[in-house]
């Protein structure tokens, strides 16, 4: 099996590579994920990482950002540029929002600032699982719809259109006029809520619930990052500007 491919069948029995250099915090990493059930391999530094990730194919991988020798930024560009897409969640003990995008420019998914909970780090584990591997149905799941249905209603069969923003969620690619998006898979699930529900004001809450089955709460950070992300792919250097934040609410896909 390459390392391109998916390393197991189902998220309940998900490998996750950890990478850092902190002994500490890879024993709690790997005591904490080993609960869930998950199978944890860990290594202390990126190099290790992505020799690790080039022979032993995992499903999630979670990556510190500043290590020594090669860092997580590194990792993560060279992972993509090897087309490996598989999920990774960066750590980083930096707070600027900057550092944060930095890691999703150089291809991380996802991003969780130190000292974490323990709930939320499991909270963004499944999410990138869930979007990233089947999971198990059960029988009052059969039959349903082939797609990521949830309370949004969304279908992964679905094409979605406003304005010159188009987005193929059975293919999972998006484009603004002739010009293809290259979107991480929180990303493209976060647009594909937005225009699924255009018009619509979502509450961050609810953005929250639907994309990361957790509400991280007032305090957090991580939505607005994901928001101003996608803004730069989405509308900027365009005319009409589609993603809109409504103060004190939430954020809404409109047309003009």
């Amino acid at each position: 099996m390459s390392p391109k491919q998916s390393a197991s069948s189902s998220a309940e029995s998900a490998r996750i590579l950890v990478a850092d250099d902190d002994r500490a915090i890879r024993e709690s990493l790997e005591r904490v994920l080993g609960l869930e059930h998950y199978q944890v391999t860990t290594v202390a530094d990126g190099a290790a990482a992505l020799e690790s990730a080039r022979s032993a194919p995992v499903d999630l991988i979670v990556l510190d950002l500043m290590m020594p020798s090669v860092d997580g930024l590194t990792v993560c560009r060279v992972l993509r540029s090897e087309k490996d897409r598989t999920p990774i969640l960066m750590l980083t003990a930096r707070t600027e929002t900057s550092d944060r995008v930095a890691g999703l420019d150089a291809g991380a998914d996802d991003y969780l600032a130190k000292p974490f909970d323990p709930a939320e780090l499991m909270a963004r584990v499944r999410a990138l699982l869930r979007r990233s591997l089947p999971v198990e149905e059960s029988p009052d799941n059969s039959g349903g719809t082939n797609g990521n249905s949830g309370g949004s209603g969304r279908n992964s069969a679905t094409v979605l259109n406003v304005e010159d923003l188009r987005l193929d969620s059975a293919a999972r690619r998006c484009w603004r006029g002739e010009t293809e998006l290259e979107l991480s898979k929180t990303e493209f699930d976060l647009l594909e809520l937005l225009m699924f529900n255009t018009g619509i004001v979502l509450s961050r809450s609810h953005i929250y619930e639907e994309i990361w089955d957790y509400d991280f709460g007032p305090d957090s950070k991580n939505l607005a990052v994901y928001i101003s992300y996608l803004r730069r792919k989405v509308d900027d250097g365009q005319e009409v500007a589609l993603i809109q934040t409504v103060r004190g609410v939430g954020y809404t896909l409109r047309r003009p």
